[in-house]
Parts: C-alpha cells; sequence; structure tokens
C-alpha cells in the first residue's frame, strides 16, 4: 500500500522551486500511506511530475521502487494498491509474449524461457508490462485489485488516472489555474503552491445531508473524487479530462438480475464459497505479518474463518471491546475466535480513550467525515498495527447480501403507507407535528405503562416526517439523510445532483429494495464505508484488504435472486449459509449491531464544552458557512433530550473541527 502525488503544467520556477523538492513536499504529506520508502521522476520538458511513498507489501526489495518505468522506457507508473491477480497476469504476458516470438522470429523458445527479464515479483512492474502487451485499458480489465494509479505516456505525452473498481483506494485531481493536480488525499495538492482553497458550499450541502461526501465532489471548487471503475486521461493539448468507464457497478447488477443464477440454493452456497475462499487466498499474499479485524458479526466472521481453513498457522485477529454493553461485541468476537482457533487479541477501550482521538478526525480524514464509528475504526487499526502490517476486513457484506436493516424497513413501511388514503397521511402528519415534541413526552405519562417509551415526541416526529414520504425513493431518501433540506442551513449553498438526489440510474429490473442495495454499493459503501477504513488505517501505515469486493465476488452476488439473500426476514442468507459451515449458529444468530459510539450521549455529557464552543452562535455568524438558528435550535433540543440530533448535529461538528485544522487564506 502506498500513496502517490503529482502534477501536469503550471510553471514552478515562478515560485522558486525545484520540481523534485515539491514533489518531496506533496508527498511528504502523506508519508503514513508509505513510509518505508519514497520516489520522484520529473520531465521538466513536459512538466510533468510524479512522486510516491511506499509501504512495501509485496517485493521488499529496491526492486518494488517507485516511479517505476517500463522495460521500453515508454511508461512511468505511480501506484497505490494490490493487483491480487498479478501472478495470473505474468504467466499470461510470458504466453503472449512467447507466441508473438515464436511467430515473428519463427524459433522455438526453450522451456520456461521469455523475452521478458523480471526485475523483481512486484505488481507494479507487472502493470507496466501489462501497459505494453495489452494497453492500460486493457490491463485494468484484467487486473483485480484494490488501487489508484498515475501513469504518464511518453509517447502520446498523456496522463492517465485509474481508480479500482468498487473505490478502495483515493484519487482526487483537478486544474487550479493552468496546473492539475492529482494524489491520493487532499492534505497533498494543498501543499502545492497553485492550490486554491475555496470551499464547496454544494459539497457542504451533501455532508450535512449524508454525513460524507460523495464522488465525483470534494470540499474543494476545482477538485474531485475520480469515480470507482474510471479511467481518466489528460493532456496539455486535451486540458478536458477524457474518462471512460471500464467497469460499471450499475450494469453489473442489471445484468445480475436481468441473469439469475439458475443452479439450486445449496449449488449457489458451495459457488459463493469457492468464490470468496479463492479471493481471501489471493488476499492473503503478503510479505509482511498479516490478520484481520474481527467484530464477531457475519461477515468478519466468514472472511476469518475462510482465512483460518487455509493458513498454517493461526490467523492473527483483533477486536475492540467497549464499556457499553449496546455497543459491545468484543464477547462475540472473542468466542468465534476461539472455536476457529485464532491467534486473537482484544483491547477494551474506554469512553475516555473513544473521545481522546476525536481531535485527530481531521487531520485523518482531510476533509470532513462524519461517519461516527470512524472513531472504533481508528482505535481498532491502532491495535493491529502493533502487530500486523496488512489486515483484511468483512466490510461489503450488507450492500451485496441485504444486511441493512432499512433495506426491510423501506419497503414494509412504504407498503403501509402507500395504503392509507393521502388525505388522512396528511392529516395525521398534521396532528403529530402540531404538538411539541415536550408535551408528547408529558402526554405519555398516562398512557398505560406497556405503551411508554422515552422520547415519545421524538420518535413520533420522526415518523411524521417519514410518512409524508410521496414515494419509496422518497422515503428511502428520508430516512438515510441528516438534514432534511440542506440549502436552508448554508449559507449561499446550493445541492448539486447525486446518485440519490438528481443523477438517477437506469437500474432496469430492480426491484426497491434491489435498487436501495445498488445505490449503496455505488455511493455508500465507497464514499463512506471504503473512506472511513482506508483513511484510519493508512493513519498508522496499515493496509487494509477486503474480500467481499473482488469483482468476481461482486458479480455473483448480483445473480443471486433476492431470495437468497433475504428469506424469511432474514438477510444474508446464502452467506450465512457459507459461514455456518465453519462456525456454529449459535455463535452468529443475535440482533445485528453497528460499530458505533454513544454519540447522543456524549453530547449532552463530555463532549458538552467542546462541541458548544464549536456551535457558538456567533462564531458560526463570523466563520460564515452555515444559518446559525437552525443549528442553535437542534443544539438546544438535543440538550434538553427532546430530541435526539446526534446525526445531524456531528455532521455540522466534523465540518467546524475540519475547518478549525486548515487554513483558507492560502
Amino acid at each position: 500500500m502506498c500513496g502517490l502525488v503529482g502534477f501536469l503544467g503550471g510553471s514552478i520556477k515562478q515560485h522558486g522551486l525545484d520540481e523534485t523538492v515539491l514533489l518531496k513536499r506533496m508527498a511528504d504529506k502523506i508519508i503514513h500511506r508509505g513510509p518505508n520508502d519514497e520516489g520522484y521522476w520529473c520531465d521538466v520538458d513536459r512538466h510533468i511530475g510524479l512522486g510516491h511513498r511506499r509501504l512495501s507489501i509485496l517485493d521488499l526489495s529496491a526492486a518494488g521502487h517507485q516511479p517505476m518505468h517500463s522495460a521500453s522506457g515508454r511508461y512511468v507508473l505511480a501506484f497505490n494498491g494490490e493487483i491480487y491477480n498479478h501472478l495470473d497476469l505474468r504467466h499470461a504476458l510470458e504466453g503472449q509474449i512467447s507466441i508473438l516470438s515464436v511467430t515473428r522470429e519463427r524459433a522455438a523458445l526453450n522451456d520456461g524461457e521469455t523475452r521478458i527479464q523480471w526485475r523483481g515479483h512486484s505488481d507494479t512492474e507487472t502493470l507496466l508490462a501489462g501497459f505494453e502487451a495489452w494497453g492500460i485499458l486493457g490491463t485494468l480489465e484484467r487486473s483485480s485489485g484494490m488501487f489508484a494509479l498515475a501513469v504518464w505516456d511518453r509517447a502520446s505525452c498523456t496522463l492517465t488516472l485509474a481508480r479500482d473498481r468498487i473505490g478502495e483506494k483515493p484519487l482526487y485531481y483537478g486544474w487550479h489555474g493552468d496546473t492539475f493536480l492529482f494524489g491520493s488525499e487532499l492534505k497533498a495538492l494543498r501543499a502545492h503552491p497553485a492550490f486554491q482553497t475555496d470551499v464547496d458550499r454544494g459539497a457542504l450541502c451533501l455532508l450535512l445531508r449524508h454525513g460524507y461526501i460523495p464522488a465525483p465532489y470534494s470540499i474543494y471548487n476545482g477538485i474531485a473524487k475520480l469515480r470507482p471503475g474510471c479511467m481518466l486521461s489528460v493532456s496539455l493539448q486535451q486540458t478536458e479530462p477524457n474518462v471512460v468507464v471500464y467497469w460499471s457497478g450499475a450494469a453489473v447488477a442489471v445484468a445480475g438480475v436481468a441473469n439469475g443464477f439458475a443452479g439450486s440454493p445449496t449449488q449457489a452456497v458451495d459457488e459463493l464459497e469457492s468464490l470468496l475462499a479463492d479471493a481471501v487466498r489471493q488476499q492473503m499474499i503478503a510479505d509482511v505479518p498479516l490478520g484481520a479485524f474481527l467484530s464477531g458479526g457475519i461477515d468478519s466472521s466468514t472472511i476469518v474463518a475462510l482465512m483460518q481453513r487455509q493458513a498454517d498457522r493461526p490467523v492473527k485477529t483483533f477486536s475492540i471491546g467497549f464499556d457499553e454493553a449496546g455497543y459491545n461485541e468484543a464477547t462475540h468476537a472473542k468466542a468465534v475466535a476461539k472455536h476457529l482457533g485464532t491467534n486473537h487479541t482484544e483491547l477494551y477501550v474506554t469512553a475516555k480513550d473513544l473521545m481522546a482521538v476525536i481531535p485527530d478526525m481531521p487531520t485523518i480524514y482531510d476533509e470532513p467525515f462524519a461517519d461516527s464509528s470512524q472513531i472504533p475504526t481508528l482505535l481498532v487499526s491502532q491495535l493491529a498495527k502493533e502487530r500486523v502490517t496488512v489486515s483484511l476486513s468483512g466490510d461489503g457484506g450488507d450492500e451485496l447480501f441485504c444486511g441493512y436493516n432499512h433495506y426491510k424497513n423501506v419497503s414494509r413501511i412504504w407498503r403501509c403507507l402507500s395504503a392509507l388514503p393521502a388525505p388522512l397521511t396528511k392529516l395525521i402528519v398534521q396532528g403529530v407535528t402540531s404538538i411539541e415534541p415536550h408535551t408528547w413526552n408529558c402526554l405519555s405519562a398516562m398512557l398505560p405503562h406497556s405503551f411508554r417509551g422515552a422520547k415519545l415526541g421524538d420518535k413520533l416526529h420522526k415518523a411524521a416526517y417519514v410518512m409524508a414520504s410521496n414515494s419509496a425513493e422518497s422515503l428511502h431518501l428520508k430516512m438515510i439523510s441528516h438534514w432534511d433540506v440542506p440549502e436552508s442551513v448554508v449559507v449561499g449553498g446550493h445541492e448539486p445532483p447525486t446518485l440519490l438526489t438528481g443523477n438517477a440510474l437506469l437500474l432496469t429490473g430492480l426491484d426497491q429494495t434491489q435498487r436501495f442495495m445498488a445505490l449503496d454499493m455505488l455511493s455508500y459503501l465507497p464514499d463512506d464505508i471504503l473512506v472511513k477504513v482506508d483513511r484510519a488505517a493508512m493513519s498508522v501505515s496499515l493496509e487494509s484488504r477486503v474480500p467481499f469486493l473482488d469483482h468476481r465476488v461482486v458479480e455473483f452476488a448480483w445473480h443471486l435472486p433476492q431470495s437468497m439473500k433475504l428469506r424469511d426476514g432474514q438477510s444474508k442468507w446464502a452467506l450465512r449459509q457459507v459461514l455456518y459451515r465453519h462456525v456454529p449458529r449459535a455463535l452468529i444468530e443475535r440482533p445485528k449491531m453497528g460499530f458505533g459510539v454513544p454519540i447522543d450521549a456524549w453530547l449532552r455529557g463530555p463532549l458538552h464544552d467542546w462541541a458548544d464552543a464549536l456551535l457558538d452562535e456567533e462564531r458560526l455568524r463570523r466563520e460564515g458557512y452555515f444559518h446559525a438558528s437552525p443549528i442553535r435550535r437542534r443544539w438546544e433540543e438535543h440538550l434538553s433530550g427532546v430530541r435526539n440530533w446526534h446525526h445531524s448535529l456531528w455532521n455540522v461538528l466534523m465540518f467546524q473541527a475540519w475547518l478549525e485544522t486548515v487554513d483558507l487564506s492560502v
């Protein structure tokens, strides 16, 4: 795992800087992504520079040094990631070159002889050989892995950027003035003197709605995220980036549903286990210590079980435990680890431990990011890094196998709502919202004891908010939105379209639940879940790998009929059957528990002073990004206990904390 930086165009000399010095300045900002080595390459005449920081995983020798040149010298590559099938690609390349040699020279080669003289065994070198034999696009289509890369074609003077199919590795880019900047993290781009620090208020609206900023947007104007499965080319002659989709998750979903798996349930489970086992096998290849995150849930337990079955020694597994019982899965993880015989390490952390890392979040995540599970994710990454350099995780299982509760809830609630006459629904909503939450809470004391509940008013107002939906899509958006109308909160903000709010995909043939799953795979998974894991792990120089996101597994999952994912109200049916072959059902069956922390209570308690300072009304007005009134109203309602606004407040707080760490005047 590594980090890359670079620039195309511009005049460095006017800033009094040497190209290599500037590249080093940019790359040093992401030294955590690659502490083992650094490399820089420039062509001053072509105004192109590539920089690289290396975390050595495969081929720890100098033969893996980057930026790396192809054998002919045509291509120069800076690469972040892993190509899991690169040995298979080498065999294919050697066979192709041998055939060409016989045809062109009419001379048979000795067994094992090849025209490719490999300098080492890194996947970077394999990619470069592929570029020369198949072209960049052809190589990407043949590659299985997680990656972001920048390759300069010295023949055509063209820069190509590319990102893996699902979006495990980040890649930012954009023109600032006459300079095209690109890199693994925004902090590297900020180190270039051409960088402009204008906040994109539309992206800020998206942050308030989702808790993250979906691609292609970033927090800065003029800087975009390359979408997953895309390849971008740009040159000084063709300055408008040309983006090509080499793998489409939407197309995979549509094709999978249209051509469903025709075998029996047992055959489906067999095939799924075989694909997952092979993905795990490929991702266990490393020249450094390797382990896995283990929560004790279905997804991570499946990955660890398949790892342990193929390992010749106990797999190192890692879990974080919490004092709060409602958030603690460590006991379940420990039981699974004991059954599988892993070398298990767990660390119980206190609320104080968790809150201590909150000040680090803006720097680690580089742009505002408000998924509060980022906090325990960082701590479990720190724990794993003490013993391994690579850790596998179970991310992706929910999106592929219908694991999230809201998939079931949206369909069930919409069936009920659509059965009600519209006038009656409107009357109920008006009746509920006409009474303040505090009054509802007081009225609840007069109800029979079995109907009483904490914060009845909060729950009724949330229900009324959902009932106002006019379609299943509107209902889904309301259920996942933290602020319903972000433009009313952001000064000068206009929410841009996304896959959920304007750029609707033609997901032909998918039912409502499948559509929501596809949208999560295309947006929530790469822009929230994978960002959370990548930044947390890389902040401590730990490589994270995600076997569920092997594109063969993804494609097969979409071929499975919905009845093999959601059956009799139980999610992940096929995946559960794989797991039950290795772990007793009794160790797994329990209500789903997220990897979260009690932010709502902390904001009323130990985080109160920190949050109150960031949400100070005068401060909000002075900074000029937010309208203070709606934020202060929610803050006061949250503190009083009348409403639970921790999601929407955390989004604002993460922007405010980020704002403290950046200098927007440069």
